[in-house]
């Protein structure tokens, strides 16, 4: 995938339920029309039956992870610092394991479901605009969701976008190699979905049974 993709396309009731935000608590959650989302990109190191998920600490192990169609997660330059703020980034293959990967009590979001987040948001051409928070207000997050512009990184390991858009996988395979994710960009108000490679590392969202 060409890196200057994202830099140069144009993708194209609220309810605050608190409760402790660290890995072992229950997650903060927005209800959102009939859905309950957490507020929080995912932030674990731990499939849900205790076993570690595999941390990429460098390219190599990045590329590795995706040629090898394991699962693994980095943050955002590999830097501690940015997972504090975005939390942490995951390939497909971490999503898709059979372990499960979302909390107990909480699933990833299929497209029947984001359909119906941006359906109830007023559709496509505006949900974008309505999840997202920026520092200057082009982002009016009305919804709650709290969605931050925490970049991506390619499968075949460079970052790219912090600051300027940011998406969360569905839980959609596309095909052998690519699986669907929902991405914002700060100049723009649509929320799209997108097929790319499954090695990609994108953040994660997840719904309340």
């Amino acid at each position: 995938m060409n890196p200057s993709f994202f830099h140069t396309i144009f993708f194209t009731s609220f309810f605050i339920i608190l409760f402790g935000c660290s890995k072992s608590q229950e997650p903060t959650t927005i209800k959102i029309g009939n859905q309950e989302w957490t507020t929080k990109n995912l932030d674990v190191v731990t499939f849900r039956n205790g076993d570690t998920i595999p941390e990429s600490k460098s390219d190599s192990d990045w590329k590795n992870s995706w040629e090898e169609s394991k699962p693994a997660w980095c943050y955002y330059d590999n830097d501690p610092k940015n997972g504090q703020k975005y939390g942490k980034l995951y390939n497909w293959y971490a999503l898709n394991d059979p372990r499960g990967i979302a909390p107990k009590g909480y699933h990833l979001p299929s497209k029947a479901e984001w359909d119906s987040l941006i359906s109830y948001l007023g559709g496509d051409k505006i949900a974008g605009k309505k999840i997202k928070i920026t520092v200057d207000g082009n982002g009016t997050n009305e919804s709650g969701f709290l969605g931050l512009l925490g970049g991506l990184r390619y499968a075949n390991s460079g970052f790219t976008n912090v600051g300027k858009g940011g998406g969360w996988w569905r839980h959609t395979e596309g095909d052998t190699y690519n699986a669907w994710f929902y991405y914002i960009s700060y100049s723009s108000d649509y929320l799209l979905s997108h097929n790319f490679d499954k090695g990609m590392g994108i953040s994660i969202r997840c719904l309340r049974d």
